[in-house]
C-alpha cells in the first residue's frame, strides 16, 4: 500500500523548512549517502516571479537542498524548460536569490542517455543527470493543465526530455491524450524517483499550467515516495475523479499504483477549484473528422492585446501551426493538434484555449 503525506503548509521559511525535512525523512532521504548524486528537478516551466504560480516555490527547492546538504551530499538542481533561458528562470524565480550562499549545483537537462520503456514508444531519450542519479527528488507543482486537466507528480517529469524533443513528443503522441498520458506514465517507470513533493501552498487554477493560469492558495504539501500515489490524493483533495487525470487512470490499470492509498495526516476538501474545459478532440466518423477541428474542437487563440508577437509560440509549436503577419498570429486550426504547447510557453498570458460557439452549442445538443 502507497503512503502519501499531507501537511498544513506556508511559505514561512521558519515552519516550511523542519516539515520538508520530517517529509524527506519519512520517505526515505537517509539513503543519501556523501557521495550520492543528488538531483532536485523541480518545475520550471518558464521564467516567472513566485506569485504567478508557475514554478516550483523557491523556498520549497531550499529547503530539499539544505536536507541534502546536511546528509552530506552536494544538490544539482536541474530541468530543462520549454521556455526561456535557464538561468533567466532560475533568476526571475527567486531561485538563486533564496539559494545564495548554498554549495548547490545548476545545471540544465542537456546530454540524454536512449532509455528502453517498452511498447509502444521502444526507446525514449531521456536526461543522463536524472536517468544517472543515486537519488531523484521531484519537486512538482499543483496546477491545472489544459491539455491533460491537472500537471502534478507523474507530468513533472517530461521536464526530463531535453529541449526541443518535448514538441517531437508531443507530435508522435498527436491529438490522442491518453497516447501521451502513456508517455507520461512511461517516463514515470523508467526514472522512478526516490520522492515526490508537490508544492500546493499557492496552486493554480483555471488555465494552467502557465501565465494564463490563476494563483489560489491551498496551502498543502502532498508528498509521496509514488508520484501516481500523490496524485491521486490531490485529486481526491480537489473532489476530482482520479481516473479523470489520465495518467492516473494509466497508473491505476498498469499496476503502479491502487487505490487503496494510506494518507498520513489531515486531507482537507478544496472546492470550488477551477478546472480547465477538456473537450474530445475527435469524436464521431472519420469523414467529419476536418470539419469538427476547424469548427467545432476547442482550439487555441489569442488575445491580439497581450501578444507581443515573441516568437515563443510558433518556434515551440510541434504541428508547425502557428504562422503571424507583422500584427497578429495566424492559427492552421487543420494542422493543429490540440497539445496546447503554445499556451504553456507564452510569456505574456495572451493564449487561451477556447471552445468555439458551434462546439458549445453541439456538445449541448449532443448531452440532451
Amino acid at each position: 500500500m502507497s503512503k502519501v503525506l499531507i501537511r498544513d503548509a506556508s511559505y514561512d521559511y521558519k515552519t516550511l523548512k523542519p516539515k520538508i525535512f520530517e517529509i524527506m525523512d519519512s520517505l526515505g532521504g537517509d539513503r543519501i549517502q556523501r557521495d550520492s548524486r543528488v538531483v532536485i528537478k523541480p518545475n520550471l516551466l518558464a521564467a516567472a516571479s513566485p506569485e504567478k504560480a508557475v514554478v516550483t516555490h523557491p523556498l520549497i527547492i531550499k529547503a530539499a537542498a539544505e536536507y541534502v546538504l546536511e546528509k552530506g551530499a552536494v544538490p544539482r538542481i536541474s530541468d530543462s524548460p520549454a521556455v526561456g533561458t535557464f538561468q533567466k528562470i532560475l533568476k526571475e524565480s527567486g531561485i538563486l536569490n533564496e539559494l545564495q550562499g548554498l554549495n548547490v549545483e545548476y545545471k540544465e537537462f542537456k546530454e540524454s542517455v536512449s532509455v528502453d520503456v517498452g511498447k509502444p514508444f521502444e526507446k525514449i531519450d531521456l536526461a543522463a543527470d536524472a536517468v544517472n542519479a543515486d537519488f531523484l527528488i521531484n519537486l512538482a507543482k499543483l496546477k491545472t493543465h489544459t491539455h491533460m486537466l491537472l500537471t502534478l507528480g507523474t507530468k513533472n517529469l517530461f521536464g526530463c526530455i531535453v529541449g526541443l524533443r518535448k514538441p517531437e513528443w508531443h507530435l508522435r503522441a498527436g491529438v490522442d491524450r491518453e497516447m501521451f498520458a502513456q508517455l507520461l506514465v512511461k517516463i514515470y517507470r523508467a526514472l522512478h524517483p526516490s520522492m515526490t513533493i508537490i508544492d500546493g501552498i499557492l496552486a493554480m487554477e483555471g488555465q494552467g499550467p502557465g501565465k494564463s493560469g490563476e494563483p489560489r492558495h491551498v496551502g498543502v504539501l502532498i508528498a509521496g515516495r509514488h508520484a501516481p500515489a500523490a496524485d491521486i490524493v490531490v485529486c481526491r483533495m480537489l473532489g476530482i475523479a482520479p481516473e479523470k487525470v489520465l495518467t492516473n487512470k494509466l497508473a491505476l490499470e498498469q499496476g503502479d499504483v491502487s487505490e487503496a492509498i494510506s494518507i498520513d495526516g489531515t486531507l482537507p476538501r478544496i472546492t470550488g477549484f477551477k478546472l480547465p474545459t477538456i473537450t474530445p478532440v475527435v469524436f464521431g466518423p472519420e469523414k467529419f473528422h476536418r470539419f469538427m477541428r476547424k469548427h467545432l474542437i476547442q482550439r487555441p487563440e489569442c488575445n491580439d492585446e497581450l501578444c507581443k508577437l515573441c516568437g515563443e509560440c510558433w518556434k515551440y509549436c510541434p504541428a508547425e501551426a502557428i504562422g503571424h503577419s507583422k500584427k497578429k498570429l495566424h492559427f492552421d486550426y487543420d494542422q493543429c493538434i490540440r497539445c496546447y504547447c503554445c499556451i504553456e510557453v507564452c510569456p505574456h498570458g495572451a493564449l487561451k484555449a477556447v471552445e468555439t460557439v458551434t462546439g458549445k452549442l453541439t456538445r449541448k445538443i449532443l448531452k440532451r
